[in-house]
């Protein structure tokens, strides 16, 4: 079984960079359907679920945070979709089959599965670019509204990984590959990058 996990900025094309790869390898794909899984186990509505894991909740969390678990509460709610979302990443896993799993610290979370892992990054006019793209119509962000949306989701992303290692999140390091899509057509990257960690898992598994 080969798994491979994306971490990304937010507006560098990770999500979309790890579906081209997933379709290149023949991989299954998650994203979303990790956020719809718990919603439907959970009864919660999965805005509700996607608000409270990856978003605001966490951005005044110290970065240290998992070393000191009992110096902030958290109430019930928050500490069984931690727990629902590390379960679900774990059936997937269990599955066996190959895939890509996109976000939500699955480097972290099946290491003992020993994931390809890659971390996406774009310069700042690249992550703007995208992600006026891809933002709804009715959204209309200042240059500097839109600088900070980025930058705020982007934190939120580092305290979320805070809370289960103090492997910091983007530390080149922590990552097998780490991916700069300035510039690029992401499809055309795609080939490239599932080449990289197809080698890779042919070196393992001798």
């Amino acid at each position: 079984m080969n798994i491979i996990t994306i971490s990304r900025q937010y507006g560098s094309g990770g999500r979309e960079l790890g579906k081209h790869i997933a379709q290149v390898l023949g991989y299954d794909y998650y994203d979303k359907e990790i956020l719809s899984t718990i919603a439907s186990n959970t009864g919660m509505d999965e805005n509700y679920v996607e608000r409270t894991l990856e978003q605001d909740r966490w951005l005044n969390v110290p970065l240290t945070f998992h070393q000191s678990v009992s110096s902030i509460s958290l109430d019930s709610t928050h500490t069984d979709l931690l727990l629902e979302r590390k379960r679900v990443i774990e059936e997937i896993a269990a599955t066996g089959k190959n895939c890509v799993i996109v976000g939500r610290n699955a480097d972290i979370l099946l290491r003992k599965h020993y994931p390809f892992n890659i971390f996406v990054c774009a310069d700042i006019d690249t992550k703007m670019h995208r992600c006026k793209e891809r933002s709804p119509k009715e959204e209309c962000l200042t240059e500097k509204d839109l600088e900070r949306k980025i930058h705020k989701i982007d934190k939120s992303r580092a305290q979320t990984r805070a809370l289960i290692t103090d492997i910091a999140w983007g530390d080149s390091s922590a990552y097998h590959l780490t991916v700069n899509t300035s510039h690029w057509n992401l499809e055309e990257l795609a080939p490239a990058v599932a080449e990289f960690a197809k080698r890779w898992f042919d070196t393992i598994h001798r």
